[in-house]
């Protein structure tokens, strides 16, 4: 049983970032759908990987480009797979009118204007908020950032439904709903990660994030009828950054 849960682990590593993973890993669909409860344990571990290059990088050199540094190793590790999903679902949204044409919009591999700058303000706003952290809690931020994000993205499979009906899509795999016991592991990570923050912030972030989650999901229903991969990659980045944004909050005097 273990072997076959850790072969779910290293299915969603080897999906969702550049990482390698032991070559006894197999492959099929049923293994990828069930690895889908692995996807904020993937987060961990990519906020894990920031943190690190963080905490070694802010040795050398100020705070802000210690946050810039674990920023892009972040990126390099998932190959900027959920940045891609972010700018096709707003190009698809802001240049579509209707659900064919903004599914063929987000299929396109060009970036549209709106894309460059969702990517854009994206990263600046990612950078700005993380720097603006107190250093030791950056560490832990990344880790429940990540994690708490790509569990958003978890929800949107686990409650809407696929709408891409071609075999090219990035999330086709994933496409089926998880049961409470897979959703209770997915969320087992993120509380984790979130036990090492204070509880005032994790609060204002979860809240944060949760807001941002339920308002993308309304969006994607009402004009997509449900999700694709790249709208995952949207809700992933989105919710990551009202984490942070959250973290900073304070109530007034």
């Amino acid at each position: 049983m273990l072997r076959r849960e850790l072969e779910y682990f290293f299915g969603a590593v080897r999906f969702f970032t550049r990482l390698p993973v032991p070559a006894w890993v197999g492959h099929s669909s049923e293994a990828l759908n069930r690895s889908a409860r692995y996807f904020p344990a993937v987060g961990l571990l990519i906020g894990g990987i920031g943190a690190l290059v963080y905490l070694g990088a802010a040795q050398l050199w100020p705070q802000a480009v210690a946050v810039l540094l674990s920023m892009a190793a972040t990126i390099y590790a998932t190959g900027a797979f959920h940045e891609d999903g972010l700018s096709d679902t707003v190009d698809g949204l802001g240049g579509g009118w209707e659900k064919l044409r903004i599914l063929e919009i987000m299929k396109d591999s060009r970036v549209g204007s709106y894309g460059v700058v969702a990517m854009v303000l994206a990263l600046l706003g990612k950078f700005l908020l993380l720097s603006s952290l107190e250093p030791a809690l950056i560490p832990f931020a990344l880790l429940a950032g990540h994690a708490l994000s790509r569990f958003c993205a978890t929800v949107l499979l686990a409650t809407m439904d696929y709408v891409r009906e071609d075999l090219l899509s990035k999330a086709k795999p994933l496409a089926t709903r998880l049961s409470p016991g897979a959703m209770l592991v997915a969320l087992s990570f993120v509380v984790a990660a979130l036990a090492f923050l204070p509880l005032e912030k994790v609060i204002f972030g979860v809240v944060l994030a949760a807001l941002v989650t339920f308002w993308l999901a309304a969006k994607f229903k009402r004009w997509l009828g449900g999700y694709t991969g790249d709208c995952l990659g949207a809700t992933q980045q989105l919710s990551e950054i009202a984490f942070y944004l959250g973290l900073l909050a304070s109530l007034p005097q």
